[in-house]
């Protein structure tokens, strides 16, 4: 009962923090029997609940690292989703004992239920995949020899658009699942260093297919510039669609690195990225001149369209605004890493908003009775998703009407601007033209860029 109600705040948790999650691959995971999920771990403990949310199969024991159970918020969660608890030998100067959780994740498995692992050891915000721990080859290869069940690792991908942004979007691929079969048990038999490596590195390749990997963050930046121009201006991108595209584009820069075109399509795109944010600019927003009198109708219309939305906002707004503030401090100044913002700040909320909610209650509840205090937390509940979705309606029309003003106030600088993006445009496509392979599927045809 309490593991169902955990799972369902999780649903709860990630279909509120994120505005889109796509899903990829979901046919790869096997409908039934031991499956161990391995992914990237880019988010911290978001990453473990968009797993659980989204993967078809539960529960997933998720291996741990034991230092989170200090966390009392945590603990509870942790164990009521199964977690298991795993001792990191560099942080016990190697005097650690973990016999007793992979007994329990033999269990696990070998009684036909999930595990989660991540097997780059540590959440991270690295621009790649970092060098993978060989404990989930160990778990798998030791359960293949003990010759109860096969398992299936299925390799999982997180690509956050912007991973610690509220409303942001998610995709979670699932590629084809490796299986642990009697030719892995064989081989672990005969040589169980060289196989827990050999599927080490499988899994390694599987996992660089699901994600997007770069070697730098630079060059990441210029491969997400590239596919902006590269995009047709009228298609909007899936998250699915989007990181395909950055991980094209990533691959295709990193083969012609050395080809004088694409050296020079660099520096251009990189000069021209510099220009735009020295503007306060964006790329789409360079895609068609605006007209004064269109820009003043388009303003208008947004203007007296926030009017419309603001009454209904603002009750949920002054509530809900001073803990998101509140969730957005303590992320920023409680967190170790860049990895782990959006969990503390999904912490915090669920932290403070049912102590705000009972205060309220307990409010209501003494002045006009109990009936009324359970209508007001349904009440105020109800209200938090409205007012999400309202608050970040005014924000779009917002943001739409600043960018507006800016365009129509540097108009007369925008020429340039926009030549220089035509031939950046044109180049781009000519190189994708010339040195992407013909037999690769197109994501978009002649049809589109016209």
């Amino acid at each position: 009962m309490i593991q169902r109600l955990v799972i369902s705040l999780i649903h709860v948790i990630t279909n509120t923090f994120f505005r889109r999650i796509d899903v990829v691959g979901i046919e790869n995971v096997p409908a039934e029997g031991p499956v161990i999920f391995a992914g990237n771990h880019p988010n911290a403990l978001m990453d473990g609940w968009l797993l659980t949310a989204r993967c078809g199969r539960w529960p997933i024991h998720f291996m741990a690292n034991a230092k989170l159970w200090q966390y009392r918020i945590l603990g509870p969660i942790l164990d009521a989703t199964g977690a298991v608890p795993i001792y990191r030998r560099e942080e016990y100067d190697g005097e650690v004992d973990n016999e007793t959780a992979f007994q329990k994740l033999f269990e696990v498995i070998e009684s036909g239920n999930c595990m989660g692992v991540f097997p780059e050891g540590v959440s991270h915000t690295e621009s790649q995949l970092t060098k993978l721990k060989t404990g989930t080859a160990r778990i798998a290869l030791s359960v293949a020899a003990r010759g109860k069940v096969k398992v299936t690792i299925i390799p999982c991908g997180l690509n956050y658009i912007h991973r610690h942004r509220f409303r942001s979007q998610v995709l979670l691929e699932f590629g084809q699942g490796i299986v642990i079969g009697d030719a892995w048990a064989r081989e672990y038999a005969h040589d169980n260093q060289e196989t827990v490596r050999k599927l080490t590195s499988q899994l390694a390749q599987a996992l660089r297919v699901v994600t997007l990997n770069a070697p730098d963050w630079r060059t990441l930046r210029f491969a997400q510039a590239a596919r902006r121009l590269y995009k047709p201006a009228h298609t909007e991108l899936s998250p699915g669609v989007y990181v395909e595209l950055n991980r094209r584009f990533v691959d295709g820069y990193l083969k012609a690195a050395n080809d004088p075109e694409m050296r020079q399509f660099r520096d251009d795109v990189e000069d021209y990225q510099s220009r735009l944010d020295m503007l306060g600019l964006k790329d789409y927003q360079l895609r068609k001149p605006i007209a004064p009198g269109k820009a003043f109708r388009r303003l208008l219309a947004r203007a007296l369209m926030m009017l419309v939305l603001l009454p209904i906002a603002i009750p949920g707004a002054l509530l809900h605004l001073p803990v998101g503030w509140a969730a957005a401090v303590f992320g920023e100044k409680f967190s170790y890493e860049m990895d782990d913002i959006a969990t503390i700040k999904v912490l915090a909320t669920i932290s403070i908003l049912p102590i705000l909610y009972l205060v309220i209650a307990a409010i209501i509840g003494g002045y006009f009775g109990l009936w009324w205090a359970i209508a007001a937390v349904v009440g105020l509940t109800f209200s938090f998703f409205t007012s999400v979705r309202l608050m970040e309606a005014e924000a779009s029309l917002f943001m739409s009407i600043v960018s507006i003003l800016r365009l129509t106030r540097l108009r007369t600088g925008l020429e340039d601007m926009r030549t220089t993006r035509a031939r950046l445009v044109e180049t781009v496509r000519g190189l994708a033209d010339r040195l992407v392979d013909p037999g690769t599927q197109r994501i978009f045809s002649d049809k589109d860029f016209k």
